[in-house]
């Protein structure tokens, strides 16, 4: 199996990903708060792109069984009803909900994949579960790293490091391109202490001046939600442990 890391949602156009199975990563803070959802009991979470159609979206749910959330600049957004810290994302707040998220980089990154036959969430708090999952399902894998305006990050590609890591631990059927190297060679040099690369990087230094130290624990533990969120017909869900027939082909 062929694993190619991409360093950029800008470097390919959405119908590149047509028909492959693909890994979306934005750990500060998308998809590490898609996790805490999921976990928390959220019924799913719609990513958007755009917050026009986020808002859209919104009037057009009914029941109050709905919440608009998300960020734009590390802020929530004037009438969302949650951010994009992962805290806030309590079973109280979210269960049995529906989930419209807009994020300034990782809900793009996963509405561009939309065309992939198969779409996965990932971030360093389902990293194991995730690279077993991949490694079973045997195809070959594009690894978004949803980087930040469209630029290069650190974390999300150490991330896709650390991911490849674990999956070349479980097999070594897999052929890796040159920016899945870089990726490697970033994790091996940064990836001993997540918190301290996350405290240090570009994104991190951002949080932390807005006094959301706490993402950064949070968003830096590893395998703490062991699931596998997907993403299908417009709506992220969990699915089971198990590769059943569909999933297989």
């Amino acid at each position: 199996m062929k694993v190619n890391v991409i360093l950029s949602p800008n470097n390919v156009d959405d119908l590149y990903f047509t028909g492959k199975t693909t890994v979306v990563i934005d750990v500060l803070r998308a998809t590490s708060v898609i996790l805490k959802a999921l976990d928390a009991g959220a019924k799913e979470v719609i990513p958007v792109g755009s917050i026009d159609f986020a808002m859209k979206i919104s009037v057009n749910s009914h029941g109050g069984q709905t919440l608009l959330c998300g960020e734009r600049n590390t802020q929530m957004i004037e009438g969302f009803d949650l951010g994009n810290s992962p805290s806030e994302y309590t079973e109280e707040s979210v269960s049995g909900k529906s989930i419209i998220l807009f994020t300034t980089n990782g809900s793009k990154a996963i509405v561009k994949a939309k065309y992939s036959d198969k779409v996965f969430i990932a971030s360093f708090n389902n990293l194991s579960k995730i690279a077993e999952h991949l490694v079973k399902l045997g195809n070959d894998v594009e690894i978004i790293s949803s980087g930040a305006s469209g630029i290069f990050c650190l974390e999300d590609t150490i991330c896709a490091g650390a991911l490849v890591k674990l999956m070349m631990e479980k097999t070594s059927d897999i052929k890796v391109t040159d920016a899945t190297n870089a990726s490697l060679i970033l994790n091996e040099k940064y990836g001993s202490d997540i918190k301290l690369m996350m405290e240090n990087c570009e994104h991190g230094q951002i949080l932390k001046a807005n006094g959301m130290d706490h993402d950064i624990e949070f968003c830096s533990t590893i395998n703490n939600i062991p699931l596998i969120p997907y993403f299908s017909g417009g709506e992220i869900k969990l699915i089971k442990d198990e590769i059943n027939e569909s999933d297989s082909k």
